[in-house]
């Protein structure tokens, strides 16, 4: 099984680079966030047409997630299944070949200190909350998508540099950490241990790939029972390098299932 995310920041705008890459590489699952559309105009035809199952949720030019499988969902399931309060589109979750995979787009945070600081370590908390309430740590379950969050100081161009800002702050850490510790397994980390790889460059410094001034936001983690499975996990550069491109590329990982 090939599993793979891609944060494409805008679907319909990423819709060519989307096709060609799924042509070359034929993934049986990808986990795509920021489609910024509503259900209704979720660009469904050209996936069935190469062989694709969707299952997606949207909103008006914010968040947004889709799955795209190859084989027949089992069962599919959006958000944290919550009636208290209105969730944003940023949870979906997929059963295919007995695996459940589950694909989010955690929030940004804008800044430490802010609400949407506070509201991005809430999230981690509910999703951790999710993650106990329809699985076990023994499940076969795999998480991906754009986490918003470099881990280790190797997922930062200058860790040092940027500690303390969005995306690679301590309390970010914790609460990330804290949901890895329910019982995932960084796949790409798993095959790569030492590899500077990222997923996301800002548009907002010039040459930022040629410079290699990236950070690795987007993974594909697994339970350790799918985890053991796993047979390689690659970041797919050449995409950011394309004409129009996201500000991420894709992730992958393979796995003997």
């Amino acid at each position: 099984m090939k599993v793979a995310s891609f944060n494409t920041n805008g679907i319909r705008a990423r819709l060519p680079i989307l096709l060609t890459w799924i042509e070359k590489e034929t993934p049986d699952v990808l986990c795509i966030q920021e489609t910024k559309v509503q259900d209704h105009d979720f660009p469904r035809q050209p996936f069935t047409e190469m062989g694709y199952h969707c299952s997606f949720k949207g909103e008006k030019s914010y968040n947004g997630v889709a799955i795209l499988n190859r084989a027949i969902p089992e069962s599919v399931r959006i958000g944290f299944g919550r009636s208290d309060e209105p969730e944003e589109a940023r949870l979906i979750m997929s059963q295919v070949m007995g695996i459940s995979i589950v694909n989010t787009y955690v929030p940004q945070g804008q800044d430490p200190g802010s609400e949407k600081f506070a509201y991005k370590l809430n999230w981690f908390k509910s999703l951790k909350s999710y993650f106990e309430k329809y699985f076990t740590p023994d499940a076969a379950l795999i998480w991906a998508g754009d986490f918003n969050v470099a881990p280790e100081p190797i997922d930062v161009y200058d860790p040092e540099k940027l500690l303390g800002s969005i995306g690679y702050h301590p309390d970010e850490h914790k609460a990330l950490q804290d949901v890895k510790n329910w019982g995932f397994v960084d796949v790409f980390r798993k095959h790569n241990p030492d590899a500077r790889q990222y997923t996301f460059w800002d548009y907002r410094i010039p040459n930022s790939v040629k410079h290699g001034l990236g950070w690795r936001v987007d993974h594909i983690w697994a339970t350790g029972s799918v985890a053991r499975k796993s047979k390689n996990a690659w970041i797919d550069q050449r995409p950011r390098l394309l004409k129009r491109p996201s500000d991420h590329t894709f992730i992958v990982a393979e796995f003997d299932i």
